[in-house]
């Protein structure tokens, strides 16, 4: 068995690599999943109130009107994603205010497809 002795050996160091790492897209991942939910609320909600609108989001019959409110709302999420991500793309957001921003928005969404809340508007 040979072995081979290296005399020139090139090592990048820690200190020659610059790595920029930003926190935007984390904050427009996560509230743009808020903006979902909140959606998927609105709609369920407004299928009450507005006459038609559950029949307009029928896109599936053995599911109803379920299978449109969450298709608008899984829309809804990628597009706020795509836009949320373009914008925040190279810029460091507050993750603690993106993380509450979402908080709210999923509660808001969560609260909206309760049936005694969106029943009240019957």
């Amino acid at each position: 068995m040979a072995t081979k002795t290296f005399t020139q050996v090139k090592v990048k160091t820690a200190e020659s690599v610059e790595a920029a790492v930003t926190s935007g897209p984390a904050a427009a991942a996560m509230i743009s999943g808020g903006i979902g939910t909140l959606i998927i609320g609105v709609l369920t909600t407004g299928a009450v109130i507005i006459e038609g609108l559950g029949d307009l989001l029928n896109w599936w019959n053995p599911a109803g009107p379920l299978s449109g409110k969450t298709g608008v709302g899984v829309i809804a999420w990628l597009l706020a994603w795509f836009v949320l991500n373009t914008v925040l793309r190279n810029k460091n957001y507050d993750l603690e205010k993106a993380f509450k921003i979402t908080l709210i928005l999923i509660g808001i969404g969560l609260v909206l497809t309760f049936p005694p809340v969106f029943e009240a508007f019957e």
